[in-house]
C-alpha cells in the first residue's frame, strides 16, 4: 500500500511511502492479537488486593459463650468469618498475574493489528519532524492541522524525541511511542495511527530480526 506524506500543516509534500506488506499486508490472526491484548492488559494489573483471613484480624479468641444449651448456632471466636469484621474466607491474595507469549505470537499479533488499520485507512505518514521546544500547543497545533482533535491518535516515533513526547503528554487521547515500545493494544485503541517516514522503515527493520 503507498501512502501520500504530509507534513504537520496537513499539506501534501508531494512524496510517497510504500508500507511494507511483511508489517501491513500480512493476513491478521484474531486469536493471536487476543493473546496479546490479554497478556498487556494483565501485565497491567498491580496485583495488590488484600483482605485478612481469621489468623490476621486482631480480637480475642475466646469462646463466645457455652457450646450447648443456648438454643442457637456453637460460635467459637469473634475472629470467625461468621462474624461481622470476622476475617474473609478465601478473600484476595497479592499475586502476579502476567503470563509469557511466544515471541512470533507476539510479532504476528502487532503485525496483524497492523494490517487492520491497513486495510481500514486509518494510517497517516507524516514527514519526519520536532519541536524546537516543549510545548503543549505545538501539538495541540498538529493534531488541528490533521483534522483529528477530539480522535484517538496514536504516533509512534522511530526513536524517542522528548520534545515531541513531553508536548503531548499533558492532551487527552493522545499518546506518543517509539517503534520499540509499540504494542497490539494500543494499535487497536486508537482511532488514527501516526507514522513518520522514518519510523516505517523502522518498523520494517524490526520485523524483520
Amino acid at each position: 500500500m503507498e501512502l501520500n506524506v504530509v507534513n504537520i500543516s496537513g499539506k501534501e509534500t508531494g512524496a510517497k511511502v510504500q508500507l511494507p506488506e511483511s508489517v501491513f499486508g500480512v493476513t491478521p490472526s484474531d486469536h493471536a492479537i487476543y493473546l496479546d491484548v490479554k497478556q498487556y492488559l494483565a501485565n497491567q494489573r498491580q496485583g495488590t488486593h488484600k483482605s485478612k483471613q481469621r489468623n490476621e484480624i486482631a480480637g480475642s479468641t475466646r469462646k463466645l459463650y457455652k457450646q450447648k444449651g443456648t438454643g442457637g448456632a456453637r460460635a467459637g471466636s469473634i475472629k470467625s468469618p461468621l462474624f461481622n469484621g470476622g476475617g474473609r474466607v478465601f478473600g484476595p491474595q497479592p499475586r502476579d498475574y502476567s503470563f509469557k507469549l511466544n515471541k512470533k505470537l507476539k510479532s504476528l499479533a502487532r503485525k496483524s493489528a497492523l494490517s487492520y488499520k491497513a486495510q481500514d485507512q486509518n494510517i497517516l505518514v507524516l514527514e519526519d519532524f520536532t519541536f524546537d521546544s516543549i510545548k503543549t500547543k505545538n501539538y495541540i497545533a498538529l493534531v488541528n492541522a490533521l483534522s483529528l482533535a477530539g480522535e484517538k491518535t496514536l504516533l509512534v516515533l522511530p526513536v524517542q524525541d522528548n520534545n515531541i513526547y513531553l508536548s503531548s503528554r499533558n492532551i487527552q487521547k493522545v499518546k506518543v511511542i517509539t517503534v520499540d515500545q509499540i504494542n497490539t493494544y494500543d494499535v487497536l485503541n486508537c482511532g488514527k495511527l501516526l507514522l513518520t517516514a522514518n519510523t516505517v522503515k523502522t518498523l520494517e527493520e524490526a520485523f524483520a530480526k
